[in-house]
């Protein structure tokens, strides 16, 4: 595939997700798809599982996609997310505060499918919007 298609396929993923139609990522995504985090590795089932609870916290979860490069099988991606605490997360009930996030995702592309990807999330930031935790100066 070449570049322009790659990060096309990347805008897909990112339109599902907005969407809430993870089915699409089973299209989308090799069979033996994994997502690199900062604590975890995740397969695709993970990955939906995650979102599913992440949307019960935050309904009106939007992934804005700033930037995207492509060279060769990569495809880099920058992120502005916005989403509105109205439901649970991880414990944390909901605040009704709305939060901006900015997230940082390389995939790598095999036969025209997702195969791997890397993201990395402000999720910090996110707890301090949130005032689950202060910052600096408070």
């Amino acid at each position: 595939m070449s570049t322009e298609e790659n990060k096309a396929l990347i805008r897909r993923y990112w339109q599902a997700c907005n969407e809430h139609n993870f089915d699409v990522l089973d299209e989308l995504t090799t069979t033996d798809y994994i997502q690199h985090g900062t604590t975890d590795d995740r397969n695709l089932q993970d990955v939906k599982a995650f979102y599913t609870i992440l949307i019960a916290g935050f309904p009106d979860i939007n992934a804005a996609i700033d930037d995207v490069i492509a060279e060769g099988d990569r495809v880099a991606v920058k992120m502005t997310t916005r989403a509105t605490h109205k439901g649970e997360f991880r414990g944390i009930p909901p605040t009704g505060k709305t939060a901006t996030v900015t997230e940082m995702a390389v995939y790598r592309i095999s036969e025209g499918k997702i195969a791997e990807g890397w993201l990395l999330s402000d999720m910090l930031g996110l707890m301090q919007q949130l005032g689950v935790i202060p910052t600096p100066g408070q």
